[in-house]
């Protein structure tokens, strides 16, 4: 999920820039049929070849009929249980995905691929689990749902509610909870189709300690929604807070907290809050071919903690 900067002047409309994201699900790719391996790593909507890769991931024997394919994460976590997550191959977009991407009036990421800043909160999440013990939680757009899952098998947190906005992707969601299921130990875990801009959240108003979120600050059309959802779930008793990991991209995100502050909440930014992660970031911006055309500030997700 990349913009161009340079384009700005032209300001495209968010729409406009949803679609040329989408347009890379549909193009035709060519085929080998003498590496098929390689192949199906070089289609698994992940994008393994780009992102931090902090949790080792593998992929699983699939059906290359199938429109999906399976991924293995080791956390890296003595004693963890690995999570199995079904996913979109990248190529096998329909014009149905954009239909249903109009009708609820949604953006169509969350299928299109896992996202990096994904990657890194779930090891976020992992590193300060303390945070998450005996806590509600709940994940806003998440996609395929790596952060709530790991959040779930590894923190000891009472409930996740892995939610997104786009009812396909809710869908493979709840096939990801019933896969990990033996994972969660005492943790409740379900799925929710949750949309920003849902008027009717009474069973869900104040009710979470902790909201996490990743990426979810790229379409500037959303940041009224997403910053009005944030303070609706927040519980007003005791230390609750949100945890979003996003790139700056531009203004985009200073204008999200501009909705934040406008709310009234309270929030801090933070550029340097894991060593390793850190680590990552200063060998992609030195040259890391295995993420060619890195750019820090539209692929460097900063870590915004949102108070009351």
């Amino acid at each position: 999920m990349e913009t161009n900067s340079n384009s700005a002047s032209s300001k495209p409309s968010a729409s406009s820039l949803r679609w040329k994201i989408l347009r890379r699900a549909v193009l035709p790719r060519a085929k080998n049929p003498e590496d098929g391996s390689q192949l199906g790593l070089k289609l698994i909507s992940r994008k393994a070849a780009k992102g931090f890769n902090l949790i080792p991931c593998q992929r699983l024997q699939h059906d290359h009929e199938s429109r999906d394919a399976r991924f293995c994460y080791t956390l890296p976590i003595q004693g963890c249980p690995k999570l199995v997550l079904t996913q979109r191959m990248d190529n096998n977009a329909d014009l149905n995905d954009f239909e249903i991407c109009n009708r609820h009036n949604i953006d169509n990421t969350g299928l299109v691929c896992q996202w990096p800043s994904e990657d890194v909160l779930a090891y976020f999440c992992l590193s300060h689990a303390d945070m998450f013990r005996s806590k509600r939680v709940i994940e806003l757009g998440s996609g395929y749902g790596l952060a709530g899952l790991t959040i779930a098998t590894a923190t000891e947190a009472l409930e996740v509610v892995i939610s997104d906005g786009n009812p396909q992707v809710v869908d493979y969601i709840l096939h990801n909870i019933n896969t990990n299921t033996e994972a969660f130990g005492e943790t409740r875990v379900k799925s929710m189709q949750l949309h920003w801009n849902q008027k009717e959240v009474s069973n869900l108003l104040h009710a979470f300690d902790v909201i996490v979120a990743s990426d979810c600050t790229f379409f500037k059309e959303f940041h009224k929604d997403l910053a009005r959802i944030t303070e609706l779930l927040l519980k007003k008793a005791g230390a609750s807070e949100a945890i979003f990991l996003s790139p700056k991209r531009g203004n985009s995100l200073d204008k999200f907290l501009v909705e934040i502050e406008e709310n009234g909440l309270l929030f801090s930014v933070t550029e340097i809050y894991d060593t390793n992660i850190w680590k990552c970031h200063q060998r992609f911006m030195n040259g890391d071919e295995s993420w060619p055309g890195y750019e820090k500030d539209h692929c460097y997700p900063l870590l915004i903690r949102i108070t009351r």
